[in-house]
Order: structure tokens, then sequence, then C-alpha cells
């Protein structure tokens, strides 16, 4: 009986602790890292989810503060086009759905001037602050997975790292 006892509290011990480490990184989601938005930015993209072949990107949007996922962000995406300009044909605009999933088919991402391949994303929905960020996708990849993991508005005051009231948002949490 003695022996069953002293088995117990380094069990019960060993539960708490994995428990709260199990929280501890349930609830660790850093914040998508901005980037800029470029030039060439235009609002009213299309509502689409393909604007070519050969390259898929997907995800999940999700809230820095708990990992849980955010429904209904708009993403609007915009890259340039096979020659190396940015057209509205490469522009597009999806929707998350209801477990915070989105996808985007489009062709591979091609470098121009002195830029590597890349796809720009903008992504806004309310109560969370807005994102720009780009992709860049790896050399001869297919697709790729990539969360964007957002703010509540309101949280990080004054840690925004290159954020600015005045960027180019539309809506700044209007949906």
């Amino acid at each position: 009986m003695a022996t069953s006892r002293h088995l117990l509290i380094p069990l019960f011990l060993l539960l708490v602790i994995h428990s709260a480490s199990i929280r501890a990184f349930a609830g660790s989601c850093p914040p998508t890292p901005w980037d800029e938005i470029g030039p060439f930015y235009r609002p009213n993209t299309p509502v689409r989810d393909t604007i070519g072949k050969g390259y898929r990107l997907s995800g999940t949007v999700r809230s820095s503060a708990d990992c849980s996922p955010i429904t209904n962000a708009r993403i609007e995406f915009w890259q340039a086009g096979p020659d190396g300009r940015y057209d509205d044909a490469y522009r597009a605009t999806v929707y998350s759905d209801r477990k915070g999933r989105y996808r985007l088919q489009t062709f591979p991402a091609v470098p121009y001037a002195n830029r590597p391949s890349h796809i720009h994303i903008l992504v806004d929905v309310k109560g969370f602050e807005g994102l720009v960020t780009q992709h860049y996708p790896k050399r001869g990849a297919k697709g790729a997975q990539l969360d964007l993991v957002l703010v509540p508005e309101g949280k990080d005051v004054g840690k925004s790292g290159g954020r600015a009231d005045d960027l180019i948002r539309p809506g700044k949490g209007s949906r």
C-alpha cells in the first residue's frame, strides 16, 4: 500500500507538468512577420481561388492569442505574371472557411528585377490587426503550407515591427 502512494505522487506531478507544457505549447503562435506591401497593391481584387496552375498555397488563418482558427478572414493575393509584370489576372481574394483554412491555386511565382520569386498577401478580419506579408516559394516546389497568424486588435501595441496606421489596408478590421 505504501509503495502505491509513493508512485502516485510522482505520477501526479508528472501529469501536472505535462499538461502545463501542452497548454503552453498550444498557446504559442508567433504572429506572421510583416513584409513590404510593395508599389503594386490595388484594392478590389476579384474573389476567386484560382489564377493559374502549377503551385498551390494553402494554410490556416490563426489568432496569435491562442492559435485558434479565424473564420471569414479576407486574404488578398497578388503577384507578378510569368512575364514579370503585375496585372489584374494575377490577383485573387479568398476567404478562410469555418476552420480558418484557405487555398490559392496559381502558377509558380517568378523573379523579376532584383526580387526573388514571391507572392504578396494581405489579410483583414474584424477584431484583428491587418497583416501584409509575402510568401517566398522554394525553387521547384509545387506548393506550400503557410499559416497566417494575426494579432488581436489592441495587443502588442508598440511592437508592430514596421506596421503603420496609415498603411493602405482596406477596411482595417471591417469584416
